[in-house]
C-alpha cells in the first residue's frame, strides 16, 4: 500500500475512530484500525465487536492494499503534525511508514487477515433523520443511562416510535436509572415505516459514537438509520456506524411518569443552575442532597455535611400555593437543566415523597422525572 492525502482529512477518520477501539486489551487486534487504500479511496475500520466504524476520503492511492495500525499511536502522531500533505507506505512486515516533509515515523503494524470480519447488513428499511435532531435526542436522555451492569438492560436508550397523525410519527428517546427518568418525543414525516415499533435498546458507548458522528456533519445533513436484527445500522454521506443492540425487555416506563401533580413552580433555569452549583459546594459529597423549601413568590435551597458546613440561598420563582419542602440529589436536578436550553423550567409535584416532574416552559415533549430524596 502507497497512498498520500491531506493531513486534516486523515486525521479525521482516525478521530472517529479513536474512541471505538478496544482498550481493555482483551484482543490486541482491537485496539487497532485497518486501512485500506484502493481506487484512490481510504477506507478505515475499527470495530470492539460492540461498535463498528467504517468511514472514508479520497486520496492519491498508488499502490493498493491494506494495512492494521494501533489507532492511539496513529492519532498520536497524526495530531502533532501541521496541515499538508501526507504520505503512507506499508512495508513487507506489515509496519508503515509515515512521512511528511522532514518527518518520519515507523510504527509496527499486524497481518491485515487478523482483522474481525466487518458486520454486514441489509441495506433496506433506511429512514432518514435530520443529525441535530438525533444529536439533541441523545444529549437529553443520555445521562439517565443506568450504569448498574446487573440491571443491563437499563444500559441504554430505548428507541421507540409511535402513530400520531396519518403519515406522521413520534421517535421517542427513553432512558431511566431508576433514580430518574428523561423523555423526549420528536415528530417525523414517514410512510409505512416500522422501524422502532417494538422498541430497542441503543447502548451508552453506541450512543456516544452515534452524537460524535453527527457533531461531525453539516448542520442541515440528512443521515439514515435502520434496524437489521441485533444492530442498529447508521450512515451518513461518508460513514457507516454499526451498533450492537442490548438484549432484554425495557420496563414499563410510563409507569414512572407522575400524574395529577397539583403543583406548579416557573423558575428561572440559569438562575437555579447557578445557586445549585453554590449550594451543593458544602452537601454530603456522595449523596449531593439538598432540599428546595418553596414559599409564595421564593424558593430557598439548604444544604448541610456534618464535615463542611451549611449553606443557604434563595430565588424568586413563580409559585403561589402552600409551602413544601422536597429534598434532591443536586447532580440529577443539575443534568436536566444542563440539557435544556430555554429560559424558563416547570417544576410540578404533589408532596415531598412522590416524583418531581420538570420540563421546558415551552417544550411539553420533554419530560424528566427525578425521585426525591428524604429530606435534612
Amino acid at each position: 500500500m502507497k497512498a498520500s492525502l491531506n493531513r486534516d482529512k486523515l486525521f479525521n477518520l482516525i478521530a472517529k475512530a479513536q474512541n471505538i477501539v478496544d482498550k481493555r486489551n482483551t484482543m490486541p487486534v482491537l485496539s487497532n484500525i485497518l486501512i485500506k487504500a484502493k481506487n484512490n479511496t481510504l477506507k478505515l475500520y475499527a470495530t470492539d465487536l460492540e461498535v463498528s466504524i467504517k468511514t472514508h476520503c479520497d486520496a492519491n492511492v498508488e499502490v493498493e492494499g491494506d494495512v492494521v495500525v494501533n489507532a492511539k499511536n496513529f492519532f498520536d502522531i497524526l495530531r502533532e503534525l501541521p496541515n499538508s500533505e501526507i504520505q503512507l507506505e506499508k512495508q513487507d512486515n506489515h509496519s508503515l511508514h509515515i512521512t511528511q516533509n522532514s518527518s518520519f515515523f515507523h510504527i509496527n503494524g499486524m497481518d491485515p487477515n487478523e482483522f474481525p470480519v466487518f458486520p454486514g447488513f441489509k441495506d433496506e428499511k433506511f429512514v432518514k433523520f435530520l443529525s441535530p435532531l438525533i444529536s439533541e435526542m441523545i444529549e437529553k436522555t443520555i445521562y439517565s443511562v443506568s450504569n448498574d451492569k446487573s440491571r443491563y438492560y437499563l444500559n441504554g436508550v430505548l428507541f421507540e416510535e409511535e402513530n400520531v397523525t396519518e403519515g406522521d410519527k413520534t421517535f421517542r428517546m427513553v432512558a431511566t436509572d431508576g433514580h430518574r427518568l428523561s423523555l423526549i418525543d420528536r415528530t417525523f414525516a414517514e410512510e409505512n415505516v416500522k422501524l422502532f415499533e417494538s422498541g430497542v435498546i441503543v447502548p451508552k458507548k453506541g450512543l456516544f459514537e452515534i452524537k460524535k458522528l453527527m457533531e461531525s456533519t453539516a448542520v442541515d445533513e440528512t443521515v439514515e438509520i435502520s434496524v437489521d436484527g441485533a444492530q442498529l445500522v447508521l450512515k451518513t454521506s461518508d460513514s457507516l456506524l454499526m451498533v450492537r443492540l442490548i438484549e432484554g425487555k425495557y420496563p414499563n416506563y410510563k409507569k414512572l411518569l407522575p400524574q395529577s401533580l397539583k403543583h406548579t413552580a416557573v423558575i428561572n433555569r440559569e438562575q437555579l443552575m447557578s445557586c445549585l452549583k453554590r449550594v451543593s459546594l458544602l452537601s454530603n459529597q456522595k449523596s449531593k442532597g439538598v432540599t428546595f423549601n418553596f414559599s409564595k413568590g421564593k424558593m430557598t435551597i439548604l444544604s448541610s455535611s456534618q464535615d463542611l458546613g451549611e449553606a443557604k440561598e434563595d430565588i424568586n420563582v413563580d409559585y403561589n400555593e402552600e409551602n413544601l419542602k422536597i429534598g434532591f440529589n443536586a447532580m440529577y436536578i443539575m443534568d436536566v437543566l444542563s440539557s435544556i436550553e430555554e429560559t424558563e423550567i416547570e417544576m410540578h409535584f404533589n408532596d415531598q415523597t412522590s416524583p418531581v416532574l420538570l420540563t421546558p416552559l415551552k417544550d411539553k415533549n420533554y419530560t424528566c422525572v427525578v425521585m426525591p430524596m428524604r429530606t435534612m
